[in-house]
């Protein structure tokens, strides 16, 4: 119970006019707002007992429960910080925490929506805002909408700024990044070969590091829960749909193979298809092989198999065979990315290592793919988040995301690796 909720009503209702006086005087020499919502800036950092909707937060009943939102400064100033509370029952106290800075505010019982909090000074790039309830008269902490920074010039401020089409979800999610390999020109391809290391620390719950994505499909590593992880090899089905169910017949992706403990269905929600995964808890700083083919069958459609190789087991291990309908290609688009599926997790950072990436034609000859180009996801193209970057590290290709650092790397961007010029030596006749 903080002093103030000590005070007598009359006496702590003119304290805080008082103070809410004085603030509102400093808030009118910061003309320009921002309005964050907290929907698709904010995450719970710390502790539990509190809730992250599209609306704001809500269900707040722990005193332990840290909310941080993110934003992104274009230049270091000083900022009038306010919150835009949602709804409340009962008087309650947070601290406001910034840049060092902190500062303690107090919510009556009525009174204005708009909350002052103060002035503080932020250094360019990005910033996070904590909060904190430290004390409650009822039984949660007040809902809060968004919170407001308030400028002297209008610099510019990077955040997530609306919800169309879902894009709090995919901003609290982070930027997805990708690496397109440049293809030999005139040539049909039918083997795709790639490795990714992961270096310790950088494996939070909810990544996943695409190895070998091709025009129909993508296959690589994941990490799901603190106690289960997977290798995933996924084709979409031709026919567009979110929804399995509705594929036809004709159209629905055939299982032809599997490995041993290797589950197989379908998936959805983002296009629909035939889904495998083996669950299998690979290490970081490891190097992983990954190996696939595409090929049509001549009757009009087209095959897609893909194997991993654990340097802890030492072989090729199957992960699924599948017939997509409907379909005639060879290898196409061979590419990789790194996501987070998690969008709780999206405040946290990972990066991954892409390298030695090799295909075979159709004649049974390597080509080594030293060139890519570095895009992302909507999230990245509007610049409503900044913490990604790829391209070339130490002779590698490498994707970064989350964790709102401050270096990025412009998309669409070409970047190149050295030739290491030894071919993958694998023996095919000996794939299982």
């Amino acid at each position: 119970m903080s002093i103030k909720r000590l005070l007598p009503m009359a006496a702590l209702g003119a304290l805080l006019a008082c103070e809410s006086s004085g603030l509102q005087d400093v808030a009118k020499e910061f003309q320009v707002t921002t309005d964050i919502p907290f929907g698709g800036n904010s995450y719970v950092t710390a502790g539990e007992g509190l809730k992250v909707t599209k609306e704001g937060v809500q269900d707040w009943t722990s005193g332990e429960a840290v909310l941080s939102t993110y934003f992104k400064m274009e230049k270091p100033q000083p900022v009038f910080l306010q919150l835009v509370l949602a709804g409340r029952d009962s008087a309650c106290d947070f601290v406001v925490k910034a840049g060092g800075q902190s500062k303690d505010v107090s919510v009556t019982a009525q009174g204005s929506d708009t909350l002052n909090v103060g002035v503080f000074d932020l250094e360019a790039g990005y910033v996070k805002v904590d909060i904190q309830g430290t004390s409650k008269e009822g039984a949660a902490f007040s809902s809060i909408r968004s919170l407001l920074v308030k400028t002297k010039d209008g610099a510019s401020i990077v955040y997530v700024k609306d919800n169309e089409s879902n894009r709090f979800y995919w901003g609290r999610r982070g930027p997805s990044v990708h690496l397109s390999y440049t293809l030999p020109e005139d040539k049909d391809f039918k083997w795709f070969y790639n490795e990714i290391t992961v270096p310790e620390g950088e494996d939070p719950n909810g990544s996943y590091y695409m190895a070998n994505g091709f025009g129909e499909g993508y296959f690589g590593i994941q990490a799901n829960s603190d106690d289960e992880r997977r290798v995933l090899f996924s084709v979409w089905s031709p026919f567009h749909t979110d929804d399995p169910s509705e594929i036809p017949e004709d159209q629905q992706i055939k299982l032809l193979k599997k490995g041993e403990g290797v589950y197989t269905g379908e998936f959805g929600n983002e296009g629909s298809g035939g889904q495998s995964y083996w669950k299998y808890n690979w290490i970081t700083g490891n190097t992983y092989r990954f190996l696939n083919s595409v090929e049509p069958d001549g009757k009009g459609n087209t095959l897609y198999t893909a194997y991993f190789f654990a340097p802890e087991l030492g072989e090729w291990k199957l992960i699924a065979s599948f017939l997509r309908p409907q379909t005639d290609t060879w290898y196409k688009r061979p590419h990789s990315f790194l996501e987070n599926f998690i969008d709780r997790n999206g405040f946290v950072g990972r990066k991954a290592f892409y390298h030695d990436q090799w295909v075979m034609d159709t004649e049974g000859t390597w080509f080594e793919l030293t060139e890519a180009k570095f895009t992302g996801d909507d999230i990245a193209r509007r610049g409503y988040r900044m913490d990604y970057a790829g391209g070339e590290e130490n002779g590698r290709f490498f994707l970064r995301n989350g964790g709102f650092f401050d270096e990025f790397e412009e998309l669409n961007s070409m970047h190149q690796r050295p030739e290491k010029g030894q071919s993958p030596d694998i023996d095919f006749d000996q794939l299982p």
